[in-house]
């Protein structure tokens, strides 16, 4: 590829500013590595170059550079004296090895810079040989309010639901069903082939897609085992590679006790709508609208929505649902200083009523909460929905889906 057509692409990703860039620099301040992990495909080479431009870049997917690295650490450090960008780091796991001797020589903060595609394998290394050492950053792919600054805007939210977030699909033109279906084969399957050693790719493909008509709800492996010829275990090592390469979030039970015989189980969502309608075939926007799990999907892209929010500002997930055996359920659950629960619709148009569902669960975590328990108010309760306007009913606010932001970070 000639030397100006690459300069003019990268001058094209680099339109889009990343949140999670503040976070970075920030850390680069007090962690003499930083880990930048997530989806591929979400962008994690992109804004480490832009964020440190002047550092040199170095890629460990290329065989020959890992080849060397694998020969001699030693001398692969010695060319590099100020740091640089470290890419697809879990191609050579044993670097990271090297990488805490030569920290711990010269422990200057942002030195070096890593990333990888396989939250894994980054997370257990630096767990076991830079603990201390390491800054991680999770990035996931485009959220509403960045694709805004960027001069990407969509009329409602179903139009960008089926676009998809990922950032290749802004910086080329593409189709979101070519790209995802090339998405689907060269990295989902690839990925979770090398991550768990699987034999039946025409099952793990069906449960995949079992999975993405799932999306939204509660999770059985036991049902979706048996849907897809496969056993328990089988199932839950393949959600777990799925969770680990960052296409799914599971979003787990409230642990404090709101009322008795709760629902324990997690509840599974696509971590971006695009691929989880290509999945089920939906190629166009009357198609999603009319869709019966349009509430779902909506449900998942919300969720995502607050997860990415809260982790390109450097904080915990802090994600719950909560729902009892009777039906009573909170789509989303934020814990901070205070608890703040999010009720979440598809619909576009504000119903007398509509805040029910939050009103009860108010009952709920008034009666059953005790000291020490985050603070429930009813200023934090929140109606998520597809229409525009927002506004306060009886107290509890009601937001347009594109300002989740104002939401999902503490006040």
């Amino acid at each position: 590829m000639p030397l100006t057509i690459c300069k003019t692409f990268r001058i094209l990703i680099f339109m889009i500013n990343r949140a999670a860039e503040k976070t970075l620099r920030r850390y680069s301040k007090g962690f003499p590595v930083i880990c930048i992990a997530g989806p591929r495909q979400s962008g994690k080479t992109t804004l480490a170059r832009k964020a440190f431009p002047e550092k040199p870049y170095v890629s460990l997917e290329d065989p020959d550079i890992a080849h060397f690295v694998r020969t001699d650490p030693k001398g692969f450090f010695a060319a590099y004296p100020k740091g640089l960008i470290l890419d697809e780091a879990q191609y050579v796991p044993e670097i990271f090895l090297w990488l805490k001797t030569v920290v711990d020589e010269n422990p200057s903060p942002g030195k070096y810079i890593i990333t990888g595609s396989q939250q894994f394998h980054l997370l257990s290394s630096i767990s076991e040989s830079l603990a201390g050492r390491a800054a991680l950053l999770t990035l996931l792919p485009f959220t509403v309010e960045e694709l805004k600054k960027g001069g990407h805007e969509f009329p409602d939210p179903f139009s960008l639901m089926l676009q998809g977030l990922y950032p290749p699909l802004y910086d080329r033109e593409v189709s979101p069903l070519d790209w995802y279906s090339q998405y689907l084969s060269l990295y989902v399957e690839r990925g979770s082939r090398s991550l768990r050693n699987i034999k039946d790719l025409g099952a793990f493909q069906l449960f995949v897609k079992m999975c993405a008509s799932r999306t939204g709800q509660h999770l059985n492996l036991s049902a979706m085992a048996s849907d897809c010829g496969i056993t328990h275990n089988t199932a839950k090592a393949w959600i777990s590679v799925l969770e680990t390469s960052c296409i799914i979030y599971l979003l787990k039970p409230y642990h404090r006790n709101y009322g008795k015989r709760l629902v324990k189980s997690p509840k599974l969502h696509f971590l971006d709508p695009g691929l989880a309608c290509r999945l089920l075939n939906i190629r166009t926007r009357q198609q999603l609208f009319l869709h019966p799990l349009r509430g779902n999907l909506f449900e998942s892209f919300i969720v995502s929505e607050i997860l990415k929010h809260r982790l390109n500002a450097g904080l915990p997930p802090g994600l719950y649902t909560w729902r009892d055996n009777t039906g009573n359920e909170i789509d989303a659950l934020i814990e901070d200083a205070s608890l703040t629960a999010i009720e979440i619709k598809s619909g576009q148009t504000i119903i007398p009523g509509i805040t029910g569902g939050l009103k009860k669960w108010l009952g709920f975590a008034e009666k059953t909460s005790s000291i020490g328990e985050p603070e429930v108010k009813r200023k934090n309760c929140c109606l998520i929905y597809s229409g525009g306007a927002s506004l306060s009913q009886e107290g509890i606010r009601i937001t347009s889906w594109d300002r989740t932001a104002a939401i999902a970070l503490p006040r």
